[in-house]
């Protein structure tokens, strides 16, 4: 069993509730997902395996406002699965216990057009 530091990005509306509960895909009402998505994509929690791949999702960020950044815990490495989109999700909830919150109310990352 391999467990190492993941990552996970959520807009700063949904911080209350991940204070609450954890990471939990069935919550997901406050804003959409980084994607835009509006209802989960996949029944788990989309992990980024680093901080580097955590950033690509902090400026891919479409939920319209600031995000942040939590660091993730005792995730078994070989329980992600891999999405038709080419990132991972652990089809689990996530407990409160397992998170840190590292960074908050990162703005959206304006685009060229």
């Amino acid at each position: 069993m391999q467990r190492v530091a993941h990552f996970h990005v959520s807009s700063s509306l949904n911080r209350d509730s991940i204070d609450a509960f954890g990471l939990d895909w069935s919550r997901m009402s406050a804003a959409p997902g980084i994607a835009g998505s509006r209802s989960p994509e996949a029944e788990g929690c989309f992990l980024a395996d680093s901080e580097w791949e955590a950033d690509y999702f902090v400026q891919m960020n479409n939920t319209g406002g600031p995000v942040d950044l939590w660091l993730v815990e005792g995730v078994d490495s070989a329980a992600l699965v891999p999405f038709d989109n080419g990132y991972y999700f652990v089809p689990a909830r996530i407990p409160r216990a397992q998170l840190t919150l590292l960074r908050t109310d990162i703005p959206p990352v304006p685009r060229w057009r």
